[in-house]
């Protein structure tokens, strides 16, 4: 009888530490492929101008003898530099890196891996994609072997290098969460994210997102993060956009991009039901502009577009993906669900004026929601008129947190954030980080066209 059991459990016990063996024994080795990529992996440093504010110093509080020592030197430019990765694309010094990494830079350094350094030329750059080509003046460099972003799985190992906090040539490691992802801020939509849980940090911007195959398939852009720091979410640029991007980049110096002229929103399974589909798809017109592609194509609010180009719209983060995809001045078909039934109608696309566009500096950028819990963007003159708010900025999206728990509701304005205005999503984030946890913070709001005041208390 004791025998009888014994075994099944020894047999257990072994079976266990035998698939303890194998799967320790099945996961990949990244030693070869950091040793080939890592040389073309580099650290850039970037030095922007910055003067003190003339009035930042009561001089009359200031002793004597330190009054020289401020009229001298007061209003004088004074570095701030920035890190970030990049990666070298040819030989002759052509690198790629992220927009945000260089912007107004006087200064670019790039550090190689042997520990040369070389100032490099902006050659041009894309803040919509958040993408700039360097060059730097140097030959037979090492180069990165573009890979295909297209051909990625989600569940796929991926690798990450890079200088998160100024570390040089760091290696993380993790799998693909997700493809396609949509990201709204001030530059708009027009990138589909690759997700993925590899550790990414401030300075890992800029940086390649390698396959197990040794091949570049993102350039790492984004963290979404409520302290700073990674926590598990990670987004990449698929080098299929870059790759565009840079070509248009060597071409003319400037990107250009399709533009339709709508707002859009995502079709769930009771919308879906309500404008009789018989599967929640496409992306619903909530709003046409106003001489815009759209409207002079006959597009309405109401409409769902389930194709553009010869292209299903099955969720509406695919629209702007193949909108921007799409040459200035070429005539698409769109089809539309109006009133239960589809009609197809024919649109010149226009041109994405990218001019005056707010794109965030910071590096490994946050993009996800704020201290309240909250999404937002900037109030547009066409918001202005139909939300009855001549300033402020719109909740796009509310999640569990301090906004929740004061209904704050998409779709309100926040006007002021404890007596301060607020005019952009950079400027709420700049409030709300100086206020302190578990005080009652006044909020004034626009709902219904009518002004509010409700209060706040930040948890954390």
């Amino acid at each position: 009888m004791r025998i009888s059991l014994r075994i099944p459990l020894l047999g257990f016990i072994a079976f266990a530490l035998l698939s303890s063996v194998v799967v320790r024994a099945g996961l990949p080795d990244f030693t070869s492929l950091v040793a080939e990529s890592s040389p073309a992996v580099v650290n850039i440093t970037a030095t922007r101008e910055a003067k003190v504010p003339a009035n930042q110093l009561d001089q009359e509080k200031v002793p004597e003898i330190f009054k020289r020592f401020f009229r001298d030197y007061q209003g004088k430019p004074a570095p701030r530099p920035a890190t970030g990765s990049g990666f070298i694309l040819s030989k002759d010094g052509f690198l790629l890196t992220n927009y945000h990494v260089v912007q107004d830079a006087s200064e670019i350094v790039v550090a190689l891996s042997d520990r040369r350094e070389r100032v490099a030329v902006l050659v041009g750059a894309d803040p919509v994609s958040d993408l700039a080509l360097l060059k730097i003046d140097a030959e037979n460099l090492p180069v990165v072997e573009i890979g295909n972003s297209k051909k990625l799985q989600v569940g796929e190992w991926v690798v990450a290098i890079g200088s998160p906090f100024g570390f040089e040539l760091s290696v993380t490691a993790g799998i693909v969460s997700a493809k396609g992802r949509s990201l709204p801020d001030e530059r708009g939509n027009y990138v589909p994210f690759i997700q993925t849980d590899v550790a990414i940090n401030p300075g890992n911007s800029g940086g390649p997102l390698f396959n197990l195959e040794g091949q570049v398939v993102g350039i790492n852009s984004q963290i979404f993060t409520r302290s700073g720091g990674f926590m598990g979410l990670s987004f990449a640029i698929p080098i299929d956009v870059a790759m565009e991007v840079v070509q248009q980049l060597k071409d003319k110096g400037v990107v250009s991009r399709g533009w339709l002229g709508v707002q859009i929103q995502k079709v769930d399974r009771d919308l879906a039901e309500s404008f009789g589909l018989d599967r929640a798809a496409g992306a619903l017109v909530t709003q046409v502009f106003a001489d815009s592609p759209a409207e002079r194509a006959g597009l309405k609010e109401g409409d769902i577009i389930v194709e553009f180009a010869s292209e299903p719209i099955d969720l509406s983060s695919d629209l702007p993906h193949i909108v921007g995809r799409t040459k200035a001045e070429t005539q698409a078909n769109v089809v539309v669900v109006r009133a239960g039934e589809k009609k197809t109608l024919s649109v010149i696309v226009g041109k994405l004026d990218t001019e005056g566009q707010n794109v965030p500096s910071n590096s490994a950028r946050y993009n996800g929601m704020n201290r309240l819990g909250i999404r937002v963007r900037e109030l547009t003159p066409d918001d202005a008129t139909r939300f009855g708010a001549d300033r402020g900025v719109v909740i796009e999206e509310v999640a569990d947190g301090a906004g929740r728990n004061a209904d704050l509701q998409q779709g309100d304005v926040i006007t002021t954030v404890n007596s301060r205005w607020v005019d952009s999503g950079g400027e709420l984030d700049e409030i709300l980080e100086g206020l302190p946890a578990d005080v009652a913070i006044p909020v004034r709001i626009v709902r219904n066209r009518q002004a509010q005041f409700i209060v706040i208390k930040i948890d954390q």
